[in-house]
């Protein structure tokens, strides 16, 4: 414990207070600040000290932790606060050295214990206040999914996606109330599941099973193009694979896909980039929709998206680690703004098939460095009885880091 350390954040499992080691529960018990949320203020004895419940938006009540620094803060939290709990937030807007945490056993190592699953070989993921959506991006043939529910509803919500993806045959184990007197345990398919509520305190596993009409999506680039919605806006599968190379997707990093589209590319790169960030930016309203059915569909939807013209829409965006564009490219100073805008080490892609943008991009290139590639496809097609093949327009490509 730093000697720096003003806030203290508590974790605390079914058991309550009793469950705490000496020094979580001494915290606690010193405290002149409380906060949390109501369940777990009602675990705390009453001691004279201040009681905060959790407000919205969250970086409200950040700001109530602020302004009592110098008095002993405790924050009260469910399991493990560095797994998908407050405790990650409060890192954000507080320095390590003012920070005590002690956490509980977390739900995904209880659930992983009941179910003998080896916890790195399982997708841990939390939809408490996150779109259900989020799922269609780790559901998949053999996978294994342990799930953080919002309420007692999810399980079932969860079932009817695993159902219309084509995996009703997976296995659901809703665990309630773990390491409580209260437990419980319920086993079903998600074909079979018929709770329609159970207790909001519930983890969900999953053992996916897919059916002969199960949608799969690779984790490697270059997604099939029949399964996004598009109007021919559309970077296609072979070309889009070699973009998503060039921009070399990192975890935790921002892309802006600029004239996204159908936002196939900032959908990519949100799938490689784990923990990272993509803008989609897009001036017409019918394909604003589009990218968002298609990032929902690719359990992506959390993919930001700002409809209008580049580049007045650029403006106020976070800094990119990484620019696309797929369009645009005779627009004054559209690509020059965005090399600007572009973190050092950022890197800058752009595709061209007209004469014209190819002309911008040998002046890009001229300018900017990097390296220019044509990229040529084509596929095999009916030829009378035979088959011969049919070239798609080439794409001229420019890649470039900014130093």
């Amino acid at each position: 414990m730093s000697k720096n350390a003003w806030i203290t954040v508590v974790g605390l499992g079914e058991d309550g207070l009793a469950g705490l080691s000496p020094e979580a529960r001494a915290a606690v018990d010193a405290a002149q600040v409380l906060i949390g949320g109501e369940r777990h203020l009602a675990l705390a004895p009453g001691k004279g000290a201040e009681r905060l419940t959790w407000r919205t938006p969250l970086k409200d009540t950040m700001r109530d932790i602020a302004a009592r620094k110098g008095k002993r803060v405790v924050v009260l939290a469910t399991g493990d606060p560095m797994m998908f709990g407050v405790g990650v937030t409060l890192a954000k807007h507080f320095r390590t050295e003012e920070m005590s945490i002690y956490p509980a056993t977390g739900a995904f190592t209880l659930a992983a214990a009941r179910l003998a699953w080896s916890l790195p070989d399982t997708a841990a993921l939390t939809l408490h206040g996150r779109k259900l959506e989020i799922l269609n991006a780790h559901i998949a043939p053999g996978a294994r999914l342990l799930i953080l529910s919002e309420d007692g509803a999810t399980p079932k919500l969860v079932a009817r996606a695993l159902i219309e993806r084509g995996y009703g045959d997976s296995a659901m184990t809703v665990l309630e109330h773990m390491g409580g007197p209260n437990e419980r345990r319920i086993d079903a398919t998600a074909a079979t599941w018929k709770q329609d509520r159970i207790a909001d305190l519930n983890t969900i596993a999953v053992a996916c099973v897919a059916g002969p009409k199960a949608i799969v999506l690779p984790n490697a680039a270059g997604l099939p193009d029949d399964l996004f919605q598009h109007d021919g806006q559309l970077t296609k599968r072979e070309v889009r694979a070699a973009t998503i190379a060039a921009l070399g997707p990192i975890n935790g990093q921002m892309l802006w896909d600029v004239g996204a589209g159908s936002g196939s590319v900032a959908i990519e790169w949100l799938r490689a980039a784990r923990g990272g960030g993509a803008i989609a930016v897009e001036r017409e309203p019918a394909r604003c929709r589009m990218i968002e059915r298609n990032a929902a569909f690719f359990g992506v939807p959390h993919l930001k998206l700002v409809e209008g013209a580049a580049p007045k829409a650029l403006d106020g965006l976070p800094a990119p680690d990484a620019v696309f564009l797929g369009g645009g490219l005779t627009t004054p100073g559209l690509a020059e703004l965005c090399w600007q805008s572009l973190k050092q080490g950022g890197r800058l892609v752009a595709n061209a098939v007209t004469v014209e943008g190819e002309a911008a991009l040998a002046r890009l290139h001229q300018s900017l460095g990097g390296s220019l590639t044509r990229l040529s496809v084509s596929h095999a097609e009916k030829l009378g009885a035979m088959e011969g093949w049919r070239p798609a327009m080439p794409v001229t490509q420019l890649a470039a880091v900014k130093k």
